[in-house]
C-alpha cells in the first residue's frame, strides 16, 4: 500500500504558510475559556435597532432573499448604497452597474484584490493593516509594501513622503483604510488630496476600506478619497453594515467602483460566495434609509464609550492614543512596564479577566506595533465600568 504521497511539501499553500489562525479568534476563544469580558473583538454585545431586525424577519417571512438573491446584490440595496453615497457624499453610482452586494467587507476586499491583482504585483497598505489585508495580497499573488503609521502628539500619523518612497514601478495599488483600524486614525482632507495626486500621477488603482465611516469623533470628518480630482475612476470604495447598524453577523458589504473596476471585482467576487445573506440584504437597505437621528445618536452613543474607556484605561496607568475614528482605543503598555503586547494580552484574562488584541499582530514591522494594545469600547457601558474595574486593579498591582 502506497502512502498518500511521497512528497515532502506542505500541506498548507505556501503563500499562507505564514498565516495562522486570526488573532481575533484566538482572543475570542481565550474569553470564552477564562470568562473574560471581551474588549478584543470588534463587535457589539447588543443588538442595533429593532426596527432594522424586524425587517429581516419580515424579509424572510415574505419569501424575499430565501433563494439565491442576484449576484450583484437585490436591487433594493443596490439603490440604497447609491442614494446613501450621492447623499453623504455628492458620488453619484448607478446602481446597475456601479454597485456590488458583498459578503461584508471581508470578501469585497478579498475580491478586489484578487480581481485586480496579478502575481508580482506591488501593494502599499498602511501598517499596521486589518489582518485579512495581508491574506489576501497573499492569495492574488502580489507583494505587500507597508508604510507605517508612527505615533506623533497623542495620535497615528501618516508620512506622506515615506508613501511617495514606497511606490515603485511594480506598484499596482494603494490600500488604504480611513477611518482607520486598528490606531483610529482619520485621514485629513489634506493628506487624501496628497494621495489622489500620487494615484494620479503613478497611475495606480486604489481601494478604500471605509467601514467606519459613520463613527468619526470630536468634529472629525470621512471623506472619500473617490471625491478627488481623477480619482472616481480608479478608486474601489468598500463600505458594510455591520459596523454601522451593529449587526456584525449579517455579513452585508457592498463596493462602489466604475463599471470596469465593478466588472473586475465582480469577476472575482462570483466564485467566492456567489452570494450571500439575501434576507439581511433587504434589511440593510432600509437601514440605510433611517433619519439622520439615527446616525447622530449612534455615533454619540460611541463617542461617550470612547471617552469612558479611554479615561479608565488612562487612569489604569496605559498610554493611550485617543481615537478620532472607529470604535477601538490603541494603548502603549510601556508605562505599566511592559513591551511586548502579544505576551501582555495572552496573559490579561488571567491577571485582570479582560481580553484585547496585542496590535503587533498587524504589523510586517513587528518591533513598531510591539508595545501597542487595542481595546475595543462597542460594548455595554457597564461591561466597559467592569473592564475598567478589572483593569485599575491591574495597574495597582504593577
Amino acid at each position: 500500500m502506497t502512502s498518500m504521497s511521497s512528497s515532502t511539501r506542505p500541506l498548507l499553500n505556501r503563500r499562507l504558510a505564514e498565516f495562522g489562525t486570526t488573532i481575533f479568534a484566538e482572543m475570542s476563544a481565550l474569553a470564552v475559556t477564562t470568562g473574560a469580558i471581551n474588549l478584543g473583538q470588534g463587535f457589539p454585545d447588543t443588538d442595533g435597532p429593532e426596527e432594522v431586525r424586524e425587517a429581516a424577519v419580515r424579509a424572510l417571512r415574505d419569501g424575499r432573499g430565501n433563494q439565491y438573491p442576484p449576484g450583484p446584490g437585490v436591487p433594493e440595496l443596490r439603490a440604497a448604497v447609491a442614494e446613501h453615497q450621492f447623499r453623504r457624499y455628492g458620488l453619484s453610482y448607478d446602481p446597475d452597474t456601479e454597485v456590488l452586494v458583498t459578503a461584508g467587507a471581508t470578501e469585497a476586499i478579498a475580491a478586489s484584490l484578487l480581481g485586480l491583482l496579478e502575481p508580482g504585483d506591488e501593494v502599499v497598505a498602511l501598517e499596521p493593516y486589518y489582518d485579512s489585508y495581508a491574506a489576501c495580497i497573499a492569495m492574488a499573488g502580489g507583494t505587500r509594501v507597508p508604510v507605517t503609521l508612527r505615533p506623533h502628539e497623542g495620535a497615528f500619523r501618516l508620512d506622506l513622503d515615506e508613501l511617495r518612497d514606497a511606490v515603485t514601478d511594480r506598484t499596482r495599488l494603494l490600500l488604504l483604510n480611513t477611518p482607520h483600524n486598528p490606531t483610529g486614525t482619520v485621514l485629513t482632507r489634506e493628506e487624501l488630496a496628497a494621495i489622489a495626486e500620487l494615484a494620479v500621477e503613478r497611475d495606480l488603482l486604489v481601494v478604500t476600506d471605509e467601514v467606519y465611516e459613520h463613527l468619526v469623533f470630536d468634529g472629525a470628518q470621512h471623506i472619500p478619497l473617490a471625491t478627488f480630482p481623477g480619482m472616481r475612476e480608479r478608486t474601489v470604495s468598500i463600505s458594510s453594515a455591520g459596523k454601522t447598524f451593529s449587526f456584525t453577523g449579517w455579513k452585508v458589504g457592498w463596493v462602489t467602483a466604475a463599471p470596469a473596476l465593478l466588472t473586475a471585482v465582480r469577476s472575482a467576487k462570483q466564485y467566492l460566495t456567489y452570494v450571500a445573506s439575501g434576507p439581511f440584504q433587504y434589511a440593510v437597505a432600509e437601514a440605510l434609509a433611517l433619519p439622520e437621528s439615527y446616525f447622530t445618536a449612534y455615533r454619540a452613543d460611541m463617542e461617550a464609550k470612547r471617552d469612558l474607556l479611554a479615561a479608565g484605561l488612562a487612569e489604569a496607568g496605559f498610554g493611550v492614543h485617543r481615537p478620532t475614528g472607529t470604535y477601538f482605543v490603541t494603548t502603549d503598555i510601556r508605562p505599566l512596564g511592559e513591551h511586548d503586547g502579544i505576551a501582555f494580552c495572552r496573559s490579561l484574562p488571567e491577571r485582570a479577566g479582560v481580553v484585547a488584541v496585542p496590535n503587533a499582530v498587524f504589523y510586517d514591522h513587528r518591533e513598531a506595533g510591539a508595545p501597542f494594545v487595542r481595546f475595543a469600547f462597542c460594548k455595554r457601558t457597564d461591561k466597559l465600568r467592569e473592564a475598567i474595574d478589572r483593569l485599575s486593579d491591574l495597574g495597582k498591582r504593577r
